[in-house]
């Protein structure tokens, strides 16, 4: 579902470990808990923006992308990002409206005035800015691996992985990291990561190396059938991985952009931001 380069696969940064990692760990590496993401600066002190003028924030975002957005069975629209975006107009103490659009015209129509911000996973690559602004990010998915439960013990490294067969979607920049950094691996590569997971899943490979988010959705699923889980640590090279999602606004919509700013900041001190990614993401990417 994620389209390289504009649906976004990002560099990372952590808080703090919070809840007790949800599957057995049985390799060198893995993680016993749910690191909780933040890009903001705890030392960093921003001032409440001035709203005047500011009546209601218009946002748009798409209806297919669960869970970060999609329509349930009476039509309202829920998900990480939709619940991201309530939560902004909350701590502003402003109106808004959540109006669900093609994906392909979300930039378009924010760009015509159709509305005011876009909280849709658009992630801020260089193409992209070019267009329109965003405010800090809001979620990053690192590359990650994901094992057999049942694989031998081995560590996460260039020398842990030599001589291991690595499941990757074929052309994606998950491959060609494992080609640059893990040189002793053999990558395996598979047309899309339903593949890729229906491989790892059946036995067909012990290792996988894809998007963190994506993962972490298929391991939380029945698809997984609990057969895996992630180990290792969260890979971040923006080079390979991006940047970043934020929210997109207009390029001279320079307030709007600061008061998402300290809300967003604001939804990360007081554990709210915590709370959503924990709801849409019971096992963590990071």
């Amino acid at each position: 579902m994620v389209n390289i380069g504009v649906r976004a696969i990002i560099f990372c940064a952590t808080l703090v470990v919070l809840l007790p990692f949800p599957s057995g760990r049985i390799l060198a590496g893995a993680t016993d808990a749910v690191a909780i993401p933040s890009f903001s600066d705890p030392g960093l002190r921003l001032d409440r923006p001035n709203l005047t003028g500011l009546r209601a924030i218009r946002f748009l975002t798409s209806d297919d992308y669960p869970p970060l957005d999609f329509a349930l069975e009476n039509g309202a629209l829920t998900g990480f990002n939709v619940e991201i975006a309530r939560a902004v107009c909350e701590e502003l103490q402003i109106a808004c409206t959540i109006q669900a659009r093609r994906w392909d015209t979300l930039i378009d129509s924010l760009k015509a005035g159709k509305g005011d911000a876009v909280v849709a996973s658009i992630a801020a690559t260089a193409e992209n800015r070019a267009r329109i602004d965003f405010s800090q990010p809001y979620y990053q998915t690192p590359a990650r691996f994901v094992v057999r439960k049942d694989a031998l013990a081995f560590d996460a490294s260039a020398a842990g992985l030599r001589g291991k067969t690595v499941g990757v979607i074929g052309g994606s920049s998950h491959e060609a990291y494992i080609k640059a950094f893990f040189p002793g691996a053999k990558p395996k590569p598979y047309p899309d990561v339903a593949a890729l997971e229906k491989a790892l899943g059946a036995g067909e490979i012990g290792v996988a190396f894809a998007d963190g988010l994506t993962l972490s959705v298929w391991l939380n699923g029945e698809l997984s059938a609990n057969c895996c889980s992630f180990f290792g640590g969260h890979y971040c090279e923006s080079l390979y991985f991006g940047e970043g999602v934020g929210i997109a606004v207009r390029t001279d919509d320079t307030e709007l952009r600061r008061a998402l700013n300290w809300a967003l900041a604001r939804l990360v001190s007081k554990g709210i931001y915590s709370e959503l990614y924990l709801k849409y993401f019971p096992i963590g990417f990071y």
